[in-house]
């Protein structure tokens, strides 16, 4: 699997199929790996690369404190060393913070960005949630702290499926490359720390949000407050999804994104 040695640390990276280049950034206590149901939809059509942020599944990390534009500047060094100028940029949750702080730093790089349940600046409410995800890791068994996490991700529908939530703790449980508390806490702090609102109106690329209806952990509120704040910025609100839309109505997902990036292509 490829690794590439940049900004100090190892990072790990994926690529599959062909086409312009899609890069998928993951959120908090995710790795690449939260993308593989979509991936049969994306890379009919994109060169689709995947990143595990640092620290997160294979890519390494310093143990001192980064934020969410350091882990931006790992995706562009990335992209630099793949060869590749300009991409197309989808972020979910955590990872729509580093792609707003990538399509920032960086906008000749961004040519097109998709944010999936995520916001400019955390309120209070999700603060706390995220603080105390990060002080239970480490001191209660895996499945309880998925157990604890689980039920702000998805909805009641997606809870009602026999055997579905169990199936997903026993593969958190059991999956080789867990993250490390010390990892959950430098991106827990990266998080409550991140705030974009203010230069959301430097964000000149075609923009699309995307936020599920019933997602509790990150409301249509902060999905309301991007697309009020970008100038390119289109709504999507889909109907019957919550925060973990990637997992739980993928083709609803690749269906509102490859219209998204089709309708710029005409």
């Amino acid at each position: 699997m490829p690794h590439v040695q940049i900004n100090d640390i190892d990072l790990f990276y994926d690529i599959k199929g062909t086409g312009k280049p899609l890069v998928l950034i993951s959120g908090f206590l995710c790795d690449h790996t939260y993308w593989s149901i979509l991936m049969s939809h994306l890379t009919k059509n994109y060169q689709v690369i995947r990143v595990d942020n640092r620290g997160m599944g294979r890519s390494s990390a310093i143990d001192k404190p980064y934020n969410i534009l350091h882990m931006a500047d790992d995706i562009a060094a990335l992209l630099r060393k793949l060869g590749i100028n300009q991409a197309q940029i989808i972020g979910h949750s955590m990872g729509g913070q580093i792609a707003q702080e990538l399509a920032l730093a960086y906008p000749e790089i961004v040519e097109k960005l998709i944010l999936i349940s995520t916001w400019a600046k955390p309120d209070f409410r999700l603060c706390s949630i995220i603080s105390t995800w990060s002080e239970l890791a480490g001191k209660i068994d895996l499945a309880l702290y998925q157990k604890t996490i689980l039920p702000w991700i998805y909805t009641e529908e997606f809870y009602n499926i026999p055997d579905m939530i169990d199936m997903l703790i026993n593969m958190a449980v059991n999956y080789n490359f867990p993250p490390l508390p010390q990892t959950i806490w430098h991106h827990s702090q990266a998080i409550i720390a991140s705030n974009t609102f203010d230069r959301l109106k430097y964000i000149d690329c075609p923009t699309q949000i995307i936020v599920g209806q019933e997602d509790i952990l990150t409301p249509v509120k902060f999905a309301y407050e991007l697309s009020q704040n970008i100038a390119n910025g289109e709504l999507v609100i889909l109907e019957k999804c919550g925060h973990g839309i990637v997992i739980e109505s993928p083709e609803i997902l690749a269906s509102t994104i490859s219209k998204f990036l089709n309708s710029l292509e005409k």
